[in-house]
């Protein structure tokens, strides 16, 4: 019986391994402490003041690391899901240029930590090893697939 998703050549071992399994496993893992280890989560992604250790995390923030870690989790389980059920290399571009526009936000998002935080991989603890070092392979990985490098002559197309 014929399959009614267009396949391409099957994707390089790389781009399948990191979509497919290390970004969506890592992207849960960052779920994972984003609500069940707030405290944490904050505290690597800020240092806290005295007065902030001593009073623990408001319910607005425990309600908004809740919010982020169902983000990463519909973000892991949508990039595990949707690569999985098609070969198609137009679903493949369009989902990857969605990601790739959310990874320039989510870098974004730390610039209120100054412009050093983006290059000073020195002194990064594990947080910022996840929202900028991962993403910055992330987009790198989605950025070279959108390129169509190390893809098949038969499977590049342009997105539609």
């Amino acid at each position: 019986m014929a399959s009614d998703t267009p396949s391409a050549a099957p994707f390089p071992l790389l781009y399948r391994a990191f979509f497919l399994w290390i970004e969506p496993f890592s992207t849960a893992v960052g779920a994972y402490y984003a609500h069940f280890d707030q405290d944490a989560y904050m505290d690597l992604t800020r240092a806290p003041t005295a007065l902030q250790t001593q009073m623990g995390l408001s319910i607005r923030e425990s309600i908004v690391l809740t919010q982020l870690a169902n983000l990463y989790l519909v973000f892991a389980i949508n990039e595990a899901l949707v690569l999985r059920a098609t070969g198609d290399i137009k679903v493949w571009k369009v989902f990857l240029l969605g990601l790739l526009i959310a990874d320039f936000g989510h870098l974004w998002s730390c610039s209120l930590m100054g412009w050093p935080i983006y290059w000073e991989f020195w002194k990064w603890n594990s947080i910022y090893w996840g929202n900028v070092g991962f993403v910055y392979v992330g987009a790198t990985m989605r950025t070279l697939f959108l390129l169509g490098v190390g893809l098949s002559a038969s499977s590049k197309s342009k997105i539609v």
